[in-house]
């Protein structure tokens, strides 16, 4: 089955994996957890590990399936950590997980120019944390690599 295509790409959404800053999972843990819930593949376009290394999910033209009701118009990137040991939300992401989104936003943004950088949580009618901090000003003030 052929994989939609993007409309347009108006926002760069950062996400997180909901995990446990001790687990070093990566695109193919993920993978397995959303083909289990019925999707076809990974539903994000790049996974962040804890060491900063990026990994490749989606195609950046084809659609995502991480924002219910915009995964046509957006792209996602998806930071492994995000909870504490108890469960709950946390913004727990290394040095190096946060330099490589800046990398991956700056480069996604140089590509489309348009695109409003935000999270998951910025989303109307999201009840969810995610990704644990406030993408927009962090953005803004985060150095460039």
């Amino acid at each position: 089955m052929a994989m939609k295509k993007l409309k347009s790409v108006d926002y760069l959404v950062v996400h997180c994996s909901a995990t446990t800053p001790d687990m070093d999972i990566g695109k193919e843990e993920i993978d397995r957890w959303h083909r289990k819930r019925k999707m076809l593949m990974i539903g994000y376009h790049y996974v962040i590990r804890r060491d900063g290394v990026l990994e490749e999910g989606r195609e950046l033209d084809e659609m995502g399936a991480h924002v219910r009701g915009w995964n046509d118009v957006s792209i996602g990137v998806c930071l492994v950590g995000g909870i504490d040991e108890d469960g709950n939300p946390e913004d727990n992401y290394t040095d190096a997980q946060k330099a490589c989104l800046r990398s991956v936003l700056d480069y996604l943004s140089a590509k489309n120019p348009e695109a409003t950088i935000q999270g998951h949580r910025d989303f109307s009618g999201v009840a969810k944390a995610c990704p644990c901090f406030d993408v927009k000003p962090w953005y803004e003030q985060a150095p460039s690599p």
